[in-house]
């Protein structure tokens, strides 16, 4: 089946954006400053994790530009190291990539929807947050074009208001409140509880890898995947440190301290409870963006597998015009009940740990690929290599380790996902098309 290549380096760019922003620099700020209790580490914990993000960014850039084609990991490291990783990955990507985080910005949908209509029932939060799900899958399975027209609107409303939001905001800022902390700066950074925040940031930044997962369906993927990777990550990182600057010296950090709509208290702190639940108004809008992300590049995962594996054929099925619908309606059910049945935090280190092995895996198969087939078309070379590459491959060591120590359930679970992939493979994977 041929897919046609209708989005350009705009909608690539900007689906990394909107992949990126959302759940996670409203949410974990609260859970950072809980655990570091200093301003500064937390700063620098955005920082970090954002450095990390560029250098993955860059590495996956090269992979994803030299193998252009649909379903990310799942394609990248079937090529480069076995289909079977592969297809764990793809397994890990339903779950782990897409579903999980589809499910906590539902959750975070809901929660700011009732900042902005208090008093209603318990019920209608979840409800409206798997209502959310449930019309973006509906619109991006109806068409493809369309769909991306109205996600590059929304990222771009998006971007607007938080670059309002907090030019706004820089004046009330009590700067002062940045420099708050129990401990030092570095002895902050040395810490276990350092190490899990970058998983907590690592949720947050979640999609630098976006554009990797549509190359089969972009424009000149050689030129528009890098240029989408790298300049969509750069515009979050200048975003996430200066919100994080806002929500910081809004307000004194216990009023932060694990909670999971840091907009809306920074908001009101600044600005009355009015702006609060305008400003919560519009972060529940900027998820529909964020999740709109999501349910785009994640069935193409599952397309890619169907394509691939006669026995999960019904995940490849398409409308004419239109996205994969068996993919995309896998993706909802998976994430529609995660949405139900799982708490914020735990969703967050689960998703962290997970992808972290993943995209530390496809960022060396930067190293793989050079070694194997230095002969291979690369229309872009990693800048910096192997310094970033080994840099973003240590921070996700330390991620990974520091971890286990720290949740080990919550890696137990991260863990048992991978060998349900694993089971997968064995009775649905073996036997690909191209094996004839």
């Amino acid at each position: 089946m041929t897919i046609e290549r209708l989005l350009g380096v705009r909608t690539a760019t900007l689906l990394v954006v909107a992949s990126m922003v959302g759940t996670g620099v409203f949410t974990t700020t609260g859970f950072l400053v809980a655990d570091l209790r200093s301003a500064p580490a937390v700063l620098a914990c955005w920082l970090v994790g954002g450095i990390s993000a560029l250098c993955g960014a860059l590495a996956y850039a090269e992979v994803a530009a030299a193998l252009p084609n649909n379903g990310g990991e799942y394609q990248l490291l079937g090529r480069i190291y076995s289909p079977a990783l592969g297809f764990v990955a793809g397994i890990v990507s339903l779950f782990v990539g897409f579903a999980a985080p589809i499910a906590a910005s539902a959750i975070a949908f809901g929660k700011y929807l009732e900042r902005v209509f208090p008093g209603g029932p318990s019920w209608w939060p979840p409800l409206a947050g798997v209502g959310l799900i449930v019309v973006a899958s509906a619109l991006h399975i109806r068409t493809v074009r369309q769909g991306s027209r109205a996600q590059d609107a929304m990222t771009f409303v998006k971007l607007l208001i938080i670059i309002a939001f907090v030019s706004g905001a820089l004046p009330e800022l009590a700067w002062s409140r940045l420099g708050q902390g129990e401990q030092s700066i570095g002895s902050a950074m040395l810490s276990p509880p350092f190490a899990v925040g970058l998983v907590f940031v690592s949720f947050a930044y979640t999609g630098w890898n976006a554009a990797a997962y549509i190359a089969g369906e972009t424009h000149d993927p050689g030129r528009s995947v890098p240029r989408a990777l790298f300049g969509g990550t750069m515009v979050v990182v200048a975003l996430y440190l200066a919100l994080n600057v806002v929500f910081l010296g809004a307000v004194e950090p216990e009023a932060l301290a694990g909670k999971v709509e840091v907009g809306h208290i920074a908001a009101e702190a600044m600005f009355g409870e009015g702006a609060a639940r305008l400003m919560s108004a519009i972060i529940a809008v900027g998820l529909v963006s964020t999740v709109g992300a999501m349910v785009l590049t994640g069935p193409r995962i599952y397309e890619a597998m169907g394509l691939d594996h006669p026995k999960m054929a019904v995940l490849a099925k398409r409308r004419a015009g239109g996205g994969p619908v068996g993919a995309t309606i896998l993706q909802a059910g998976v994430a529609i009940a995660m949405a139900l049945s799982a708490s914020f935090d735990a969703l967050l280190i689960y998703v962290g740990v997970s992808l972290t092995l993943f995209s530390a895996l496809t960022a060396g198969g930067v190293f793989v690929l050079r070694a194997r087939e230095p002969d291979l078309e690369r229309p872009y070379r990693t800048w910096g290599h192997p310094f970033t590459t080994l840099l973003f491959l240590g921070l996700c060591a330390w991620m990974m380790v520091f971890s286990i120590l720290e949740r080990p359930m919550v890696v137990a679970y991260a863990a048992a996902t991978l060998v349900v992939g694993f089971l997968a493979w064995l009775a649905l994977g073996r036997g690909r098309r191209s094996d004839g």
